[in-house]
């Protein structure tokens, strides 16, 4: 599969990575979350170039993740702003966050805190972990089962041909 194919795939990672795959967006992303609204401040902000930022907005907006405000008409200027799906890329956002400052830069002296805020919780840094909706516990790698729909399955065993079936578990010694 071509990397401009990868969003008609049926698996939700490579559809998701079809928006949001590359650093620059990821950047634009990032002072989203920030609070960044203004073109010249994401462009200012993540030091890409002026087309890079206007393409990466305009992709964004596209897909749902942004929306455009105009905020003053002359001239003409727009502000970008998280929609509910952009908003939704949160939790990402911050476990890539934690796991950048844990394994790849100096965890005594990290760039961000996360702090709960006073007017919605205790007021004390955070470290949000993903926990099951069903019962509440904290749930990692090891605590979840996959299992794939129809399509996806069809689609990885295409993909694998006759030497492996989709599902199986993985070859001994192997650790997902």
């Amino acid at each position: 599969m071509r990397w401009s194919d990868i969003g008609h795939s049926s698996c939700s990672i490579a559809r998701a990575l079809a928006i949001v795959g590359d650093r620059w967006t990821m950047l634009i992303l990032r002072e989203a979350f920030f609070g960044v609204r203004r073109y010249e401040d994401f462009q200012r902000l993540t030091q890409a170039s002026p087309r890079l930022v206007a393409d990466r907005l305009g992709k964004l907006v596209a897909e749902g993740v942004l929306e455009k405000r105009l905020y003053r008409e002359r001239p003409t200027r727009h502000e970008y702003r998280l929609t509910e799906k952009g908003r939704e890329l949160h939790p990402v956002m911050v476990t890539l966050s934690l796991w950048g400052q844990r394994w790849m830069g100096d965890p005594a002296r990290p760039p961000v805190t996360l702090r709960h805020r006073p007017d919605r919780g205790c007021g004390r840094p955070t470290r949000p972990v993903l926990v099951c909706r069903e019962c509440g516990e904290p749930v990692g790698a090891h605590d979840i089962a996959v299992e794939f729909g129809e399509e996806y399955a069809d689609e990885r065993a295409a993909l694998a041909g006759p030497a492996q079936q989709p599902g199986r578990p993985p070859p001994e010694g192997v650790d997902p």
